[in-house]
């Protein structure tokens, strides 16, 4: 496939040198304002967060192709949004057909499509914007950032709480060991807010006539529809989605990631209430233990949702008096203080007075995958640097939930789960025939 280097000379991008440099600062490449120099984009995915996301795409460029399974939701997208755009239910198909007139692609399908769709951009060039968690499994999570260092791509996950300034200035604390040696981390969630209840998969249903479901299904393994995985529900499915943990601990996961590099656990341990290995539990909570690094001290993160919460002496000095606690936020404990994060942008500090840090402030969310397409610095939630090290983290904990109350002892460097066997295609699926993992 071509790689159109004429235009890309101005859609050109740069590789970031790790997580401290959008704290550092750095020159920035003055972005082109010729008319002519208009992105190409096409969005793989339009309802849900897909909305928002391809809204975003058609304000920093041109929408030349959208792509959804759901027929009507494409039509109406279509005929109200973006009319000039051709539609196709198979992004295959619009990037074999479309590729030539494609420079940057968004991707906001079900956790299970994220990897396939964003690594046939990528392979072809494109610039690739794909929504959290990066991918279904960890595998996916290291092929992404490998293939965008070796495309040069831009790329950006869409978390977009690294926008926030609130989390960037509490990871700089963090950072810079002002609060003195961190001890261990808490971070929770109210999901699952779907049906998700362990007890087993959903008899098949006739297939709504406007949904392309061989689409829909992507590389997951051959099976009937059924009520309950489309439109939403399908995140509390282990063949679809990633449980409440994929879904909201890219955000909540985000600052004490970005602050302490919390990459490469060397455990994980999880209790449930219980599944059958085909949707996720109504409740888990999950310990990941990191090794002492050039930068902190070893420490534990503690994780919690389906209405499971922290002990409240933990919260002690930390809320106000009749303040409830949040429940999306985290709490980071050090031997001096602790600092409370609720959502992405309120942090507060207990124990001594907010540290006064500097911090780089984002130009916006989206703005950031745009500023890398024309070739200024990347985005903070770049795929290999920060993104691909974030979900792998992450997914790690949904091992541990498959095998209910066992520790799973992780090898990060050659991807293998040490002490169980068994979970070797959790790690790096096999995608059904027609979809391409490896090349």
């Amino acid at each position: 496939m071509s790689r159109q280097p004429t235009r890309r000379q101005f859609i050109s991008t740069t590789t970031a040198t790790g997580i401290g440099f959008w704290l550092a600062g750095g020159a920035e490449a003055k972005e082109s304002k010729s008319p002519n120099e208009r992105i190409r984009m096409a969005s793989i995915g339009i309802g849900g967060k897909g909305s928002s996301d391809s809204n975003d795409a058609g304000k920093h460029g041109d929408m030349v192709a959208i792509c959804d399974a759901d027929r009507t939701r494409l039509g109406l997208t279509h005929k109200k949004r973006f009319p000039k755009a051709k539609t196709f239910t198979d992004f295959r198909k619009m990037l074999d057909e479309m590729g030539k007139s494609i420079d940057a692609v968004t991707v906001s399908t079900p956790d299970h499509t994220h990897a396939p769709a964003a690594l046939m951009a990528m392979r072809m060039g494109k610039h690739c914007f794909c929504q959290k968690p990066l991918t279904h499994s960890i595998y996916e999570a290291r092929l992404m950032g490998k293939v965008a260092a070796e495309t040069g791509v831009a790329t950006m996950m869409g978390n977009q709480g690294t926008a926030a300034s609130g989390l960037r200035e509490a990871a700089a604390i963090l950072r810079s060991g002002a609060l003195g040696t961190v001890k261990e981390v808490h971070v929770w969630t109210n999901r699952p807010i779907w049906p998700q209840n362990g007890k087993g998969r959903p008899q098949p249903a006739p297939c709504p006539k406007t949904l392309d479901w061989q689409s829909w299904l992507g590389p997951a393994a051959e099976q009937p529809f059924a009520n309950g995985y489309h439109p939403f529900a399908w995140r509390g499915w282990w063949d679809f989605g990633t449980g409440a943990l994929g879904d909201m601990a890219c955000h909540n996961v985000n600052m004490p990631f970005a602050g302490l590099d919390l990459r490469n656990p060397t455990s994980v341990i999880a209790k449930t209430s219980g599944h059958e290995k085909v949707s996720f539990p109504k409740w888990s909570t999950i310990e990941f233990e990191f090794p002492a690094n050039d930068k902190r001290a070893g420490l534990k993160l503690f994780w919690y949702d389906g209405g499971k919460l922290p002990a409240e002496e933990l919260m002690s000095g930390v809320l106000k008096e009749g303040e409830k606690i949040d429940l999306n936020a985290s709490l980071t404990i050090t031997d001096k203080a602790k600092l409370y994060m609720i959502g992405n942008d309120n942090l507060r500090v207990s124990g001594m007075d907010k540290p006064k840090v500097e911090f780089e402030k984002s130009p916006g969310h989206f703005e950031e995958w745009v500023r890398a397409i024309k070739g200024g610095k990347p985005a903070m939630s770049n795929f290999k640097d920060y993104a691909g090290p974030l979900t792998e983290t992450i997914l790690l904990g949904n091992l541990a939930v498959w095998v209910d109350g066992k520790k799973v002892e992780w090898d990060a460097q050659n991807m293998k789960v040490k002490n169980i066997s068994g979970l070797e295609t959790l790690v790096k699926p096999v995608y059904r025939k027609g979809y391409t993992l490896d090349v």
